[in-house]
């Protein structure tokens, strides 16, 4: 991987999986592909469950783990050439390499830095070689 291919690793080309709007995640769309609520969304983020609100008024906490988890959703879409299905399944199967534990689990009990750390090392260890000049 090139010095500027590696640079702009840690974010995918481009929105696959339509989840951003403007730079910003489409909140409901993030939650619904992860199969995420309320609940979910509170634990994730460490907040109480009566705090968690996707309105105007979204606490701090969860627009941080929105971003997140939109970023993890598009590079691995971006893996598997934005197909959603695919994404959906390596999300939600427990994973032999991360414990047995499911990527989406992971984010649940906020554990995203470690799963960010794993998706960006697969992807430099799968990507193609770069072309000779």
């Amino acid at each position: 991987m090139s010095t500027d291919t590696a640079l702009f690793s840690n974010v995918a080309r481009k929105d696959y999986l339509d989840i951003m709007d403007q730079g910003e995640p489409r909140y409901e769309k993030v939650a619904k592909f992860l199969g995420f609520e309320n609940r979910d969304v509170a634990q994730a983020a460490g907040i109480p469950i009566s705090k968690v609100r996707l309105d105007a008024k979204i606490p701090a906490e969860v627009v941080e783990r929105f971003r997140e988890w939109a970023v993890v959703l598009n590079l691995v879409a971006q893996f598997f050439e934005g197909d959603g299905e695919k994404t959906n399944l390596w999300f939600t199967m427990p994973n032999p390499l991360l414990g047995g534990v499911a990527p989406r689990d992971m984010l649940r009990v906020g554990r995203f830095r470690r799963l960010y750390q794993f998706i960006i090392d697969a992807l430099s260890e799968n990507s193609p070689p770069d072309p000779q000049p």
